[in-house]
């Protein structure tokens, strides 16, 4: 990273996929830590797989390691955390992540300090005056009964604060979720949302399946969410993905998103405050 952060703002680093490094103040937290190499496959369940079709912008060995304070996992699925991600980083990393992937962390994985959090629940993370409450929001990564086939997903509350103890800025990470009505409650409970990160590609499994937002449910979440800024991740790293980003960039602009859309290829940065995003 670039150094500490103006004061509430964070800065952002997208890796690739769902992977985001984000700094703000002392605290840095990475996402869905995903590191495969191009044409290698991520293992999505019951003898399905996804090549991949880009390169992170970072290996796992060039991560900041001594300053990570914390890994925010949205579930336990190949394209969020894979095996590369497994052997390269820290047993002792904390984990905030579901119930689910906390309990296979630590009991398979050897992950001592991940926690499983249910729907509403926090952790909050501190390093020095930096402070992070990390709350799971609803998620729902299949449509009625064949989401019993997928790994349990959540959402992600971000509210950074400082010395002050008030939050100074507020980041919402959807997860691999589709639009539902459990999602209503999100504005209703946090009104002010600084930056959306949407999870798009229309990820569509064998017969069709839909199991992440496309263009058209993307949209959707804004119109529901209206965040101040909205960051598309999650969108052409595999060949499960079969919405376009500019499809989402077209259907965002036609519902009048426009000026809440960032764009942030892999390798770049955003810096986002309360105030402004660049």
């Amino acid at each position: 990273m670039t150094g500490t952060p103006a004061e509430g703002t964070a800065e952002i680093l997208f890796i690739g996929n769902a992977t985001l490094l984000i700094r703000y103040g002392e605290l840095t937290l990475l996402t869905d830590p995903n590191f495969l190499h191009r044409g290698q496959f991520a293992h999505l369940g019951y003898g399905l797989v996804s090549r991949r079709r880009t390169e992170p912008a970072l290996d796992v060995t060039e991560l900041p390691h001594e300053d990570l304070d914390a890994v925010v996992l949205s579930h336990l699925h190949g394209d969020h955390f894979d095996r590369v991600a497994r052997r390269g980083l820290d047993r002792g990393l904390p984990f905030v992540t579901t119930p689910h992937a906390g309990r296979l962390l630590k009991g398979l994985y050897g992950f001592r300090h991940a926690t499983g959090l249910r729907t509403w629940q926090s952790r909050t993370v501190r390093h020095g005056d930096s402070f992070v409450r990390i709350t799971s929001l609803p998620g729902r990564h299949g449509p009625g009964p064949a989401r019993m086939l997928l790994p349990p997903v959540m959402g992600s509350l971000l509210q950074f604060g400082d010395r002050s103890g008030e939050t100074r800025l507020v980041v919402y990470l959807s997860g691999d979720t589709l639009i539902y009505d459990g999602l209503r409650e999100i504005p209703r409970r946090y009104p002010d949302i600084h930056l959306a990160v949407l999870h798009l590609g229309g990820t569509t499994l064998p017969g069709g399946l839909l199991v992440t937002m496309d263009a058209g449910q993307g949209a959707d979440l804004l119109d529901l969410v209206r965040p101040r800024r909205a960051l598309p991740v999650h969108y052409d790293d595999y060949t499960v993905f079969t919405s376009p980003l500019d499809d989402f960039l077209a259907e965002a602009r036609r519902r009048g998103h426009g000026a809440r859309l960032l764009r942030c290829a892999p390798g770049e940065r955003v810096t986002v405050g309360v105030h402004a995003a660049h």
